[in-house]
């Protein structure tokens, strides 16, 4: 079980585009009205297997097969804010676009927020062992298309109602499919840069041609 704290305004800020966000009396009221409906709203939910590697199901590119390089077990990973964020981010986008757009940053500052702690969860569960940093569907060669496979492995969509429509893409859209790989022996630290994030195909420093420095 994950809760979710107080979220990362700062954070959501940074996915708004930073310098541009004119932070003032207001901002800061509508951050924290739209910070409390979020967390009204989300009901975060996981599911985890871990397997013994080799798997050629999950070993599909180059990426991936780097990213594991040393690894004895795979993770597979799954997580979700639930239907009801779905449905904040709808009813806001009808009523006030401006509040929408807050609305779904807090809402990755959460699904990110619920992937941290796993990642905590996890290195206790096996503190004798190295681990990676998670790496999703779509990330680099990886195929969008596996979401499929490793939401029926995890029996998702039954479980926690997380599933995918024909384009492969999850529902509830503030969801998360990841791997993450686990050694026995310390392993290289690697750079995750902007294939590897969550937020590059909303991210306004890669807008601005820019880069957050992860």
């Amino acid at each position: 079980m994950i809760s979710l704290g107080p979220l990362d305004r700062a954070e959501a800020v940074r996915y708004l585009g930073d310098a541009r966000v004119a932070m003032n009396p207001d901002m800061e009221r509508l951050l924290e009205e739209c910070e409390a409906e979020v967390l009204a709203a989300a009901e975060p939910k996981y599911l985890y297997q871990v397997k013994t590697l080799p798997r050629p199901e999950l070993l599909v590119g180059e990426d991936i097969s780097e990213h594991l390089a040393g690894c004895s077990e795979v993770v597979l990973f799954c997580a979700t804010l639930g239907a009801g964020i779905d449905r904040l981010l709808r009813v806001s986008q009808v009523t006030d676009m401006s509040r929408a757009v807050v609305i779904d940053a807090l809402s990755s500052v959460a699904i990110e927020q619920v992937c941290a702690s796993f990642d905590r969860l996890l290195a206790e569960q096996f503190p004798e062992k190295y681990q990676t940093f998670r790496f999703s569907p779509g990330y680099g060669d990886y195929p969008l298309s596996l979401q499929k496979l490793f939401l029926t492995e995890l029996d998702a969509p039954k479980k926690i109602g997380l599933a995918t429509n024909d384009n492969y893409l999850l529902i509830p859209t503030k969801s998360v499919t990841a791997v993450l790989g686990l050694s026995d022996e310390e392993l290289p630290k690697r750079r995750r840069g902007c294939a590897s994030c969550n937020m590059k195909e909303t991210c306004q420093y890669r807008k601005r041609g820019d880069h957050c420095g992860v």
